[in-house]
């Protein structure tokens, strides 16, 4: 009965191993497949003959797979055991007695000799062995330590922060997420316990869009942390304690058409025309997603009326089209020279007929406006007058700014055009513009520089990072003011940031060709010689947990168009790596002004997009929610766009790990000193396993003067400490829910240092949500 069973099972798997390995061939593709699946159907015959042969014939099965398996992929286990795992589990089935005794010979006596199992059991055992060794090595490690010498005697931070506070999204308004405290070191960071935990109550709800997700990096002034949650509510709590001081709610409502219900945090400002103690002398900023900035008193929550309408300045002012819920504010404004900076998320790929991406100043204390600069109009930025607009769909800038008060100068990330697939009929202007880095004057709006990253960008590669401000010593000995922009291809550009021309080279390369009819393509794109921009996928890089779904994912890519980065869009289907999400995103990176050493998360996860006729959409459902992710409609336009990550028949990537890293750069020679997995599958499986294959992520990084490293992001709940100088993993810490936001750290008069972390979870990577605030110290 056991060999009935077995033939039969072994016949199924033939047919579709075989069938599928067919397919694979006609396209080009391994004929591995086809191989296996001849070799499963040979063995089920010879099985019900009871041909003891059947072991030779798997055999060599299984020396050809361990061969095939290493040939491709080397001694990399992820990849080792979906290839082999299957086979070899079979091949040991095979050795048992229920198999090789029908297979063996019956003496006169009677007695029963099993088939000889050495043909098989040799292949098998060395199979193993190989496996066994794979598990020992990290072909995708990079080992390396950075510099610990410190280059700058007196780094400059930006901004007067004092070093135990925190008082923008990236502590000061160089944003270099980085803090002077030392109090927690590698030594004893293993030792770091919860100290206290608050609730916010702000929950993700029913009626949700699928991107309601939980960014916000809290800010420390004085004794109080402030934070807002994805709701929009404002929240002041005592920093030694977590006990809430006051809580806010915008009453931001819901809408089904919000692509994000999200909010990154608040931004602070002291008047000091205003004294000490009087209402509103400190003021907390918070941008909603009903496309409004309220102004708070920081001391109570109560609003500070004197500040544009009553406290609210209303930021769809100026726009010639207005649908509810395609605009509004995710990132904090930033404060500067008596000004409150902002931009604003546009709704991507909804239709041609959004909102602008204008940048405007208004003052800070009375709301009025001082200047706009719209990328679609960019040379004036004088206010806007009664009765014009602003122009539409122009690329907006959605992650948070920088600043450098002593050069005059605002430093933006800045988006693409809606539809972010389509580049018919963009104007000189946008086509400058999209997807670029660009510094404007503070006092006058004025462009100072732009610098490109992606020329007619067709793949939603937006500049999503804020830039980090650091001066930079040279080999010899002077110093550049220099900026770090990541990207989401991979890029990190270090630019003078007085003038926006390369420190590290930036050089053209050659791109694919052919974008859909009434389009085009740019013939090279930029590179900067700093990148962790991936090798192009192959077909060997596809995965699966088993051969079936492997099989279906090798299918699936060539079945798609991809010529490597920047394949443009296509009817047929076209695979975005880098995907949607970046290697970097508007977590960015953080910075040691001291040792001018970069930490960084640089993710890995292929998106695919599919342009879809307008006449092929169908109609809007009625209980339609807000998603970057599947059809985008492009109301307008003769294209929308379906798109989402290149996943398997088991919802998992269909590219093989790594997925994520941690990696650290001596920003002075522009080398990349080391890479490590990052992050387990403990919250992507049923079974809660701790195997560390390096996942994705999004959040961001924060550096200390101790040399630690504190980084959650990673799709398990995790907050971790890494060794600066090794990217050792020193310590981690479980979260109650998905750590998407970035970290900060701060001192208080207790002399303690605090680590904070917001864990709430994010909608795209189906993180647990939360509403968490967790602060931890040592002992």
């Amino acid at each position: 009965m056991a060999i009935v069973i077995t033939s039969i099972f072994f016949i199924i798997i033939g047919l579709a191993l075989g069938g599928g390995g067919l397919w694979l061939v006609t396209l080009g593709g391994s004929v591995f497949y086809l191989f296996a699946g001849l070799m499963f159907l040979i063995t089920a015959g010879l099985l019900l003959m009871r041909k003891a042969v059947a072991l030779w014939v798997y055999a060599v099965l299984v020396v050809t797979a361990l061969g095939w398996a290493v040939w491709e992929v080397g001694f990399d286990w992820w990849q080792l055991g979906p290839r082999g795992g299957m086979i070899i589990l079979l091949g040991l089935w095979l050795l048992t007695p229920w198999i090789r005794r029908p297979l063996g010979l019956r003496s006169p006596t009677g007695f029963t000799y099993g088939a000889n199992p050495w043909p098989l059991a040799i292949p098998v055992i060395l199979a193993i062995l190989v496996a066994l060794y794979s598990m020992t090595t990290d072909p995708h490690d990079l080992a390396g330590d950075l510099p610990t010498d410190k280059v700058a005697a007196s780094p400059a931070f930006g901004g007067s922060v004092p070093d135990g506070e925190w008082h923008q999204y990236g502590r000061t308004p160089f944003g270099q997420r980085y803090s002077p405290l030392d109090q927690i070191t590698a030594e004893n960071v293993s030792t770091l316990k919860e100290v206290w935990r608050y609730q916010t109550g702000d929950v993700k709800r029913p009626e949700d869009v699928g991107e309601t997700t939980y960014q916000v990096t809290p800010l420390k002034v004085k004794d109080t942390l402030y934070l807002c949650t994805p709701h929009n509510w404002a929240i002041a709590l005592d920093a030694k304690t977590g006990k809430e001081k006051w809580k806010y709610d915008a009453n931001s409502g819901m809408n089904p058409d919000r692509q994000h219900q999200t909010c990154r945090g608040v931004t602070y400002y002291a008047d000091p025309a205003v004294a000490a103690g009087q209402p509103c002398a400190e003021r907390v900023y918070l941008p909603t997603s009903d496309a409004r900035l309220i102004a708070l008193d920081a001391a109570d929550g109560k609003i500070c009326t004197s500040f544009a309408d009553q406290g609210v300045l209303h930021l769809e002012a100026g726009m010639r089209y207005n649908p509810a819920g395609y605009y509004y504010s995710t990132s904090p404004p930033v404060a500067v020279a008596g000004k409150i900076i902002i931009g604003g998320a546009v709704n991507d790929n909804y239709s041609t007929q959004e909102q602008s991406g204008v940048i405007r100043a208004f003052d800070i204390n009375t709301g009025a406006l001082i200047w706009n600069w719209d990328s679609g109009n960019p040379d004036v930025t004088t206010p806007l007058a009664n009765g014009q607009t602003y122009t539409t769909n122009s690329p907006n800038s959605w992650s948070v700014f920088s600043v450098d008060e002593a050069l005059g100068m605002v430093y933006l990330p800045l988006g693409n055009q809606v539809p972010d697939q389509l580049g018919i009929n963009r104007s000189d202007n946008v086509e400058k513009f999209s997807s670029s880095i660009v510094a404007l004057d503070i006092a006058t709006g004025q462009l100072r520089w732009v610098r490109q990253t992606v020329h007619h960008d067709l793949w939603d590669m937006d500049v999503p990072a804020q830039p980090v401000l650091i001066d930079l010593t040279k080999q010899d000995g002077t110093t550049v003011p220099a900026l770090v922009g990541p990207t989401k291809q991979g890029d990190i550009y270090v630019l003078d940031r007085r003038t926006g021309e390369p420190i590290i080279p930036v050089k053209e390369i050659p791109a694919p060709g052919g974008a859909v009819a009434g389009d085009h393509t740019s013939p090279t794109q930029p590179i900067s010689d700093l990148t962790f921009s991936p090798e192009p996928l192959q077909e060997k890089d596809m995965w699966g947990v088993s051969l079936f779904d492997q099989l279906a994912c090798r299918i699936d890519f060539h079945r798609y168009r991809y010529e490597g980065r920047y394949t443009p869009p296509s009817l047929k289907g076209t695979i975005v790596y880098p995907g949607n999400f970046g290697t970097f995103n508007w977590g960015s990176v953080a910075v040691d002004p001291e040792r001018q050493i970069m930490f960084g998360m640089p993710t890995y996860l292929a998106f695919t997009s599919r342009l879809v006729p307008a006449a092929d959409i169908p109609p809007r459902g009625q209980d339609e929610k807000g998603s970057e992710q599947g059809l985008n409609r492009n109301d307008g336009a003769p294209y929308g766009v379906f798109m989402g990550p290149f996943l398997g028949l088991l919802k998992i990537p269909c590219q093989a790990p790594p997925w994520g890293y941690v990696a650290g750069v001596d920003l002075r020679t522009g080398k990349i000193a080391y890479m490590h997995k990052n992050g387990t599958v403990h919250d992507m499986t049923p079974l809660p396993l701790p195997f560390k294959v390096g996942v994705p992520g999004i959040g961001g990084p924060m550096l200390t003067k101790g040399g630690v490293a504190f980084l959650g992001a990673a799709v398990d709940n995790y907050l971790r400490a890494y060794d600066v100088t090794s990217g050792r993993q020193l310590w981690q810490g479980r979260l109650p829910a998905g750590g998407q936001a970035t970290p900060m750290t701060y001192m208080d008069d207790d002399n303690k240092q605090y680590v904070v972390m917001v864990a709430g979870g994010h909608g795209s990577v189906g993180t647990k949500p939360g509403d968490y605030v967790i602060a931890y110290t040592l002992p």
